[in-house]
């Protein structure tokens, strides 16, 4: 199959893509490393543009392939330049049921930023972190900025999104829970936890809510020198993963 005008109804169905409304069920791959990745794991492509000077590239898609032009593909892709091919992917589905045998659990608060999220779902993979845990008014985790930064990873390690609190409790009630904060009396470099371990952070901007620190049985912080105030968030998320769980 081939389709080259920028007008074709399938490419105007996959512009939407762009968009978090429309993500209900399907979301955008783009380039060769991030549709291989995908595919290797198990996620199911709808259809997959490609530059007809790649198609031989592309022959594991089989009839999913559909040949394009260079001025649809830069239509139908978020990045300024052009990737080789766009593909349209499936959600994939967990199983909550993870949660219960879980060890290393992560869980973001009202994180905004995809990039990010992206970049902190490659630690936890890198790190061993069993699943990650979206609570609240999280950024999507199919926004084409965190699957790039994720760089394939975001199909190795489980992502839920929980936004109900008696949910949170009846699934992390038997799980020591860490609060990440600046004022904690915990320093990292002498500090030790068990397992099963929830460790929370917030936004960069608001922290972690009244409400989760409540719900936290102990907290934790970087220590670091008095003249820099934060750390960025994956930054932070890596120094604390790789010291609590490595």
């Amino acid at each position: 199959m081939e389709i080259t005008s920028v007008n074709n109804n399938l490419v105007k169905e996959t512009v939407k893509l762009q968009q978090k409304k429309y993500r209900t069920e399907k979301f955008l791959l783009e380039g060769f490393k991030a549709i291989e990745g995908a595919y290797n794991s198990g996620i199911k492509f709808d259809y997959v543009f490609v530059s007809d000077k790649k198609a031989d590239e592309y022959k594991f898609l089989g009839d999913k392939v559909i040949l394009t032009t260079e001025p649809v593909l830069k239509k139908i892709s978020t990045t300024d330049t052009a990737p080789e091919a766009v593909g349209v992917a499936f959600k994939k589905e967990y199983d909550r049921k993870i949660l219960k045998s879980a060890k290393k659990v992560v869980l973001l608060e009202g994180i905004k930023d995809a990039g990010n999220l992206g970049t902190i779902l490659r630690t936890s993979a890198a790190f061993g972190v069993d699943a990650v845990v979206l609570y609240g008014d999280s950024v999507d985790l199919y926004n084409p900025k965190c699957i790039r930064s994720a760089v394939g990873n975001l199909w190795k390690i489980p992502v839920f999104d929980i936004k109900n609190h008696n949910e949170l409790e009846e699934m992390f009630t038997k799980f020591n829970r860490i609060a990440t904060l600046p004022g904690a009396k915990n320093h990292l470099k002498n500090f030790h936890t068990g397992l099963p371990c929830l460790i929370m952070f917030g936004s960069e901007a608001d922290g972690l809510s009244e409400e989760l620190k409540l719900f936290a049985t102990d907290s934790v912080k970087i220590e670091m020198e008095e003249s820099v105030e934060s750390l960025n968030l994956s930054v932070s998320c890596a120094v604390i993963l790789y010291k609590l769980f490595v």
